[in-house]
């Protein structure tokens, strides 16, 4: 056959962007935003969009496309149409957790050489001592964002403030068309990994990328049109695993929640009848064991992501009538990128044991290329025995340009033999279902044994009298290191001790495997994701004799 060349008509650079047009276009009239007294259609939101987006490109702001526009805030209706706005104007979307210290902050700015911030007025205060830590000449502009009834009266912080999000959006022309990329490489978010400190790895993903992980979060999760979806992943958290872009797609009615909490959730479920949510294991754990917590009126449909979920947290939750699905993905990967497809035998089997199968990570999606586990040194698979362990391997659309400005970084994980390197460790099962072990750092090395924490803190789930748990490395000088376990219990009546917890791990675990200490905390620390903060436990535990 001949060479047929690509056309400027079957050519054109893949983006999320039009998803936001076509929404207005189908959904026009249809809610798009929900939050306290705010409501907007899908109409609405484009035009804001588009007039945030025409500010931003002024040219009396001088943000050239290319240049980082960073938000701070929790899941608002304007934190959403940013998602769009932003890079609608050609510059560069860029998340980041407002739970950050300001020092932390500041170090974030400065490396994305962030050019305006828009803040929620929670915030505001903490954004100003953060730029305050800038050199002046490199501080961006501060917009405040004031959704929500309990936006404070002006003071004099205003000042240092370019204006309001809604006095912004005002400026701009709803006529202004928006930037469409030129490539599909061209770089549209910036989003910082959990925990950056003072070494930021920023994460840069494509026009292609996003749109690749969009899609794949549309098909795997069957999401159909109009749903109704509950934002109890925050967006700054991988842009909600792409959801903000999904959502639109489908002209769903996104019901905005700014904090984990489990009255509030089970009440918004009752009232807008949820249909979709997300969730870290952690905050299924929450709605689980609250006394809050009832059995829906009507089944939820759950992802579930970010950290390997026990199969009681999976069991107890669908037992109340959330229906669980379980994926695997990194801020490198844009979103999930394996997912434990449901198999038919799995509905003979019992809901334990089912639970116990869906706890698993899964298989690729259908939109990405290739997962394998190998051995980190050799390169080569290792057998697909549910037992072997290695390195956790990607190839496919949704990977990540690379980190921003770490070009070592980036050489390190995304290595010459063409796969992108997670620094999870895991097992590849007979029938070809991923299952993570751990993070290459929380492997307890024991005497030379390899112990994974999150085995061990699936064992400890299934304790009747533990609430949450965590496993990290203790120092020692004997065995090098040895599992310590911090759990909190259901009830704090002093009736479980740390004795019983680990005769408890010794009967369903080898010796070497069982906790030398265990630690009861009332609550376990967490990021605002639902992650538990594992280095500080790991510090807790240096500090333990």
């Amino acid at each position: 056959m001949e060479l047929l060349l690509p056309h400027a008509s079957n050519s054109c650079p893949l983006t999320v962007l039009g998803f936001l047009e076509r929404a207005a276009s189908v959904f026009g009239d249809s809610p798009s935003l929900l939050h306290t007294t705010t409501v907007h259609t899908w109409s609405e939101t484009h035009s804001r969009c588009l007039r945030i987006a025409s500010t931003l490109s002024s040219t009396s702001l001088g943000i050239n496309r290319g240049q980082v526009v960073s938000v701070i805030g929790p899941n608002v209706p304007s934190v959403y149409e940013l998602q769009f706005a932003v890079p609608m104007s050609g510059a560069v979307l860029n998340n980041i957790n407002p739970r950050l210290d300001a020092h932390a902050l500041s170090v974030l700015l400065r490396h994305s050489e962030s050019k305006l911030v828009f803040v929620d007025h929670h915030s505001s205060s903490l954004v100003l001592e953060t730029v305050s830590f800038l050199p002046k000449d490199e501080r961006p502009r501060l917009v405040i964002l004031n959704d929500g009834n309990d936006m404070p009266s002006s003071s004099s912080a205003d000042m240092d403030f370019l204006d309001t999000y809604e006095g912004f959006m005002e400026r701009g022309d709803l006529r202004f068309k928006w930037v469409r990329p030129k490539s599909e490489w061209t770089p549209m978010v910036l989003n910082y990994t959990s925990g950056t400190t003072s070494s930021p790895k920023g994460v840069v993903h494509s026009h292609r990328s996003v749109f690749m992980s969009t899609i794949n979060s549309l098909l795997d999760w069957s999401l159909p049109n109009r749903p109704v979806y509950l934002w109890t992943l925050p967006m700054f958290h991988a842009n909600g695993w792409s959801y903000t872009w999904a959502t639109a797609a489908v002209g769903a009615r996104n019901i905005c929640v700014t904090r984990v909490d489990v009255p509030t959730i089970f009440n918004l479920i009752d009232k807008y009848q949820v249909t979709h949510m997300c969730a870290a294991p952690m905050v299924l754990n929450m709605l689980t064991n609250h006394p809050a917590q009832k059995p829906l009126q009507s089944p939820v449909k759950v992802m579930t992501a970010g950290a390997p979920p026990p199969a009681t947290v999976i069991s107890k939750a669908e037992a109340l009538g959330f229906d669980v699905s379980h994926g695997y993905g990194m801020t490198e990967t844009g979103g999930l990128v394996v997912s434990c497809a449901l198999k038919p035998e799995w509905d003979r089997l019992e809901p334990d044991e089912r639970a116990k199968q869906k706890s698993r990570q899964g298989i690729r999606t259908a939109v990405f290329a290739e997962v394998d586990v190998r051995d980190p040194i050799s390169g080569k698979s290792v057998k697909h025995d549910g037992a072997t362990v290695g390195e956790i391997v990607f190839r496919g659309g949704s990977v990540m340009l690379g980190y921003y400005k770490d070009p070592e970084g980036t050489a390190a994980s995304m290595r010459e033999d063409g796969w992108f390197y997670t620094g999870d460790i895991g097992v590849m099962h007979p029938d070809g279902y991923l299952e993570v072990k751990d993070r290459s750092k929380d492997v307890v090395i024991c005497g030379g044994e390899n112990i994974s924490s999150t085995e061990l803190e699936a064992v400890l789930y299934t304790n009747p009298a533990i609430k949450e748990a965590a496993v990290v490395a203790k120092p020692d000088k004997m065995w090098g290191e040895t599992p310590c376990a911090f759990v909190s219990l259901k009830y704090h009546d002093g009736s479980v001790t740390e004795r019983e917890i680990r005769e408890f791990c010794k009967t369903k675990l080898p010796k070497y495997m069982v906790p030398r200490n265990v630690v009861f905390l009332e609550e376990l620390p967490k990021t605002s994701t639902g992650k538990i903060q594992k280095f500080l436990l790991r510090q807790m535990a240096k500090s333990l004799p």
